[in-house]
């Protein structure tokens, strides 16, 4: 019998008391008798199914977020230090965040300008942005090109190249990449270059690494203090990052 049938029988055996609930030795007729009654039960009470299917929803989020919090905490040093990403906002933040972004994914343009808002506004978070490209080969290339300016220019360079990306309009190929560095006045050769080495693969591999880790298959994915988010919540990031605070502050 499965869970909710089982569930559902319970509740049923519950309200019948006069049947006798022995699965376990009911002949086939009682069997037969029993199904008619769950079914004449849930006719006459259909709202029996709509509150167990809320309750069996509300666990298995319950457990998916439990669950993503074992996993930040096993990849804390992955996630908040790896040494190479892009870290920006207030440094000495009493809170990260940590965005996996993808230049190609219209949901992360979208929300960035949330985003900038709310690091500007706060004023207390430390950002961190996490290169990765799952979209295919332009996501690889604008990926290749914002770590080949980091590596090259420096952080504000790369934060310059990264907020240009997110407005990127048109096909991205080494032509607009040179035009875009060139309008940036980096070496574009010289980014151009850098792209294909082992040095920006081996960030890209990585990144990759700790998503597969993590069990991150989308962008946006934020890391908030001891929470993750797999995409943008409806009630919004700030509302998010308030949740974070109290619940790293209740961690200790």
């Amino acid at each position: 019998m499965k869970p909710m049938l089982a569930a559902l029988a319970l509740t049923v055996a519950t309200a019948l008391p006069a049947f006798a609930f022995d699965p376990a030795n009911m002949s086939d007729a009682e069997k037969e008798a029993f199904g008619t009654a769950i079914r004449e039960y849930l006719m006459a009470n259909p709202e029996v199914l709509v509150e167990s299917i809320n309750v069996l929803e509300a666990r298995r989020v319950a457990q998916e977020v439990e669950n993503d919090a074992l996993l930040v905490v096993n990849n804390r040093d992955a996630i908040f230090e790896d040494g190479h990403s892009w870290v920006g906002g207030n440094p000495d933040g009493d809170i990260t965040m940590v965005e996996f972004v993808d230049y190609k994914c219209g949901y992360c343009k979208k929300v960035n300008p949330e985003v900038e808002a709310l690091i500007k506004s706060d004023g207390n978070i430390r950002f961190i942005l996490k290169e990765f490209p799952i979209l295919g080969q332009e996501s690889d290339i604008a990926a290749r090109f914002a770590v080949s300016v980091q590596q090259i220019a420096g952080p504000e360079a790369y934060k310059k190249a990264h907020d240009a990306l997110m407005t990127l309009n048109g096909p991205v190929n080494l032509e607009s990449l040179t035009k875009l560095a060139q309008e940036q006045g980096l070496d574009s050769q010289a980014v151009i270059n850098r792209m294909n080495t082992e040095d920006v693969s081996a960030v890209l591999r990585k990144n990759h690494q700790l998503a597969e880790s993590m069990a991150i298959m989308g962008t946006p994915t934020f890391i908030i203090g001891p929470e993750m988010l797999r995409g943008v919540p409806a009630s919004g990031l700030a509302n998010a990052v308030e949740a974070a605070r109290k619940s790293q502050a209740e961690q200790g």
